[in-house]
């Protein structure tokens, strides 16, 4: 065993959702994704501005850097070039094995060159490759906190694996077993991602308008389709290679066949009008992924006993899949990181490296916790580049202000200490909304948001008034989890029900964030419902603001009335 660096900077880079997580003596410091500062939605350059602010809040130098973990191992990648010449002995795979072996053979070539890379930005480090799905265990059980729990990994693609099933354990030094493994080309991530594209939206970034779509079709059209497109088998699933041809890593091969094409309908321009038969597709294609999504909990349950399960993987952020493996009662809870996707899996890399050291330390500030990144609270605000905005500074009460403002209608967005980890706001860049306010879907979705007509909109509820509202029956901190509602929901505040009934659903505790918290719970004095509409701080195409003049420019350019930043009050 090497001895445990001090230092270690958590990296996942040049593929997608670039992001850095930095540990010192096992206390992480912090993580932010580079979207959040570079205003590049999705960006898969070099965490340079999120590397600079870790290291500036620890006081460190690049130098200090002890060691780096990287959350892709390239050799595990050259390990498919062989396998994939096998697929040329199958009719059905033939026509794609030479691409795939040596796509899959270049990616491993890349993702070494890229460690060479990182070794001479940080000349006193060593770089360590992490399997990709490690680090997304890690990520997802380390923040969990607990001592002992199954870990359910779902993605599109991690080297090889696209699916893992392993049980975790220890608090201070979180480890994960790896029990089962699902090879590629079974990958549920890439299914929902081709059907993405197919209906005019972008893959790896727009799944969720796919989900929301979901709710207005009827899935009983391609319910037979997607039985034989995606089958379960006794130990998880394989994709047939009729619908979705296998993937190649190359550029120019489509992700959907002539069949599936044939049998569905044509692909979609994103001008394109919606029909019957766009919407019917995503509901089926949601109906499968819950399927399969409850059946390999079922899995991981009859594989480890564990009576509470983590999950991790771009798969995780289906939220209504994940609520479906509640309602099923498999686990007696369920936990989603907040940041699920390849972005987190920054912080597992780093807990990787930290925990296969000798003697480690205990690992801290990593369980129960979002609110990881840039806070911004003792910068001076200049609106000069914005000569149409006003401020003025609030006074002690605050929250009593802002749930005033809510409660007459104005839409606000809020920001306010940290930057949340993840794809959700969680009530730090967050755009609030009374949900009481008649067409405020709408007006949301057509003049603040830019987007889609038919996109629900998330409740956030203090967590001890929830049972009243949600029937999820357990917290959900993260807004990971639909839930379904009750009676009293869908009498009172019926706008924050999509049409599938249920709600992608946050629940705040005071200790959590003590603002939303208190804002939450004036709003509830003066309406008689503490539930708000909470969306994030962003308009379509563009990452959650980070930064205080990303906020700006977001109040200035969109249909929001007001923004509430660290504690300014600011109007156009």
């Amino acid at each position: 065993m090497k001895r445990t660096p001090a230092v270690i900077l958590g990296l996942c880079s040049y593929t997608h959702d670039s992001s850095a997580a930095l540990l010192v003596d096992g206390e992480l410091v912090g993580f932010v994704e580079e979207e959040r500062l570079s205003e590049q939605k999705h960006t898969k350059l070099y965490p340079a501005r999120a590397i600079e602010w870790l290291l500036g809040q620890a006081k460190l130098t690049a130098a200090d850097v002890e060691a780096v973990a990287y959350n892709f191992q390239p050799i595990r990648y050259l390990a498919e070039s062989p396998a994939a010449l096998r697929l040329a002995l199958s009719p059905a795979t033939r026509d794609r094995s030479l691409a795939r072996a040596r796509g899959f053979a270049k990616v491993a070539v890349r993702t070494q060159r890229r460690l060479r890379m990182l070794g001479r930005r940080f000349p006193s480090a060593r770089v360590t490759p992490i399997l990709h799905h490690r680090a997304h265990q890690l990520t997802a059980f380390a923040a969990a906190g607990w001592d002992e729990a199954a870990v359910l990994v779902v993605d599109s693609l991690g080297e090889r694996q696209t699916t893992t099933i392993a049980c975790g354990y220890g608090t201070l030094r979180p480890r994960t077993q790896t029990l089962e493994a699902i090879n590629d080309p079974a990958s549920l991530g890439y299914v929902y991602g081709a059907v993405t594209e197919h209906l005019g939206w972008r893959r790896g970034d727009e799944e969720g308008t796919v989900m929301a779509l979901a709710a207005l079709g009827d899935p009983a059209r391609f319910r037979p389709l997607f039985a034989q497109a995606v089958r379960t088998t006794e130990t998880g699933f394989r994709i047939h290679p009729g619908y979705f041809p296998t993937r190649t890593l190359t550029s120019g091969y489509p992700r959907t066949s002539r069949r599936f094409v044939a049998e569905t309908c044509p692909e979609r321009h994103p001008s394109e009008s919606l029909t019957d038969v766009h919407r019917d597709l995503a509901a089926a294609l949601q109906e499968r992924t819950e399927q399969v999504m409850v059946y390999l909990a079922r899995r991981v349950r009859v594989l480890t006993g564990s009576r509470r399960l983590c999950v991790g993987g771009g798969v995780a952020t289906n939220c209504v899949s994940i609520g479906r493996i509640i309602e099923a009662g498999i686990f007696d809870e369920v936990f989603v990181p907040p940041a699920p996707g390849d972005a987190g899996t920054a912080i597992g890399a780093a807990l990787a490296v930290h925990v296969d050291g000798c003697t480690p330390r205990p690992i801290s500030g990593v369980a129960h916790t979002c609110y990881l990144g840039p806070s911004y609270e003792d910068q001076p605000l200049d609106l000069t580049p914005w000569p149409s905005l006003r401020q003025k500074t609030l006074g002690l009460e605050t929250a009593e202000f802002l749930a005033e403002q809510l409660a007459r209608g104005t839409i606000v967005g809020l920001f306010q200490g940290p930057v949340e980890a993840g794809p959700r706001a969680l009530g730090n860049r967050s755009i609030l909304a009374s949900p009481l306010e008649p067409g405020v879907v709408e007006r949301l979705n057509a003049t603040v948001k830019f987007r889609e007509p038919f996109r629900p909109f998330a409740p956030v509820v203090p967590a001890e008034r929830a049972d009243e509202f949600f029937t999820l029956g357990q917290q959900t901190p993260y807004m990971s989890m639909a839930s379904g509602v009750t009676a009293k929901t869908r009498e009172r505040v019926p706008a924050i029900v999509h049409a599938n009934g249920t709600s992608r659903l946050q629940t705040v505790t005071q200790s959590q964030n003590p603002f939303m918290h208190a804002v939450l719970t004036a709003f509830g004095r003066r309406t008689g419902v503490p539930v708000l509409i909470n969306t994030s701080l962003n308009v379509k195409g563009k990452p959650i603001c980070g930064t205080p003049e990303m906020a700006l420019d977001c109040l200035a350019s969109s249909g929001l009335d007001a923004l509430l930043l660290k504690g300014r009050w600011i109007t156009k």
